[in-house]
């Protein structure tokens, strides 16, 4: 695979909990190469990457797979509503900001600022 495939696998085997950024995944994969454990293989422009026999064994030998962990406990009915919640935020801020007057979107920002500094006051428990 290339690594924008094993991105996408990563979050796919984790139900999208874990999508690892590209400025993690080629630096990893970069020193994988670099300690002989998987090889690279440039076909129609793009850069495959295969284990090699001890990077095989190394994965054999190693944890669980890293997107099971990632995914276990997880509560799908909360994590959607929060999705939901958030994204709603976001479209009602797009209208403000795509419609509404340089005032309208000054105080939007404003909301935003505020709902973010709630939030964290949530995790302090504080009010």
């Amino acid at each position: 695979m290339h690594g924008y495939e094993m991105i996408q696998e990563i979050a796919e085997r984790s139900d999208g909990v874990w999508k690892p950024s590209p400025g993690s995944v080629y630096p990893t994969l970069q020193l994988l190469e670099d300690e002989g454990l998987i090889v690279s293989a440039t076909e129609g422009g793009k850069k495959l990457f295969s284990l090699t026999e001890s990077g095989r064994a190394a994965a054999e030998e190693g944890p669980e797979a890293p997107w099971e962990a990632a995914s276990r406990g997880i509560d799908w009915e909360a994590l959607g509503e929060i999705r939901q919640a958030g994204f709603g935020l976001m479209e009602a801020f797009g209208q403000v900001w795509k419609t509404g007057s340089a005032e309208q979107r000054e105080k939007a920002v404003g909301v935003i600022n505020e709902a973010r500094k709630k939030l964290y006051l949530i995790l302090a428990d504080e009010d």
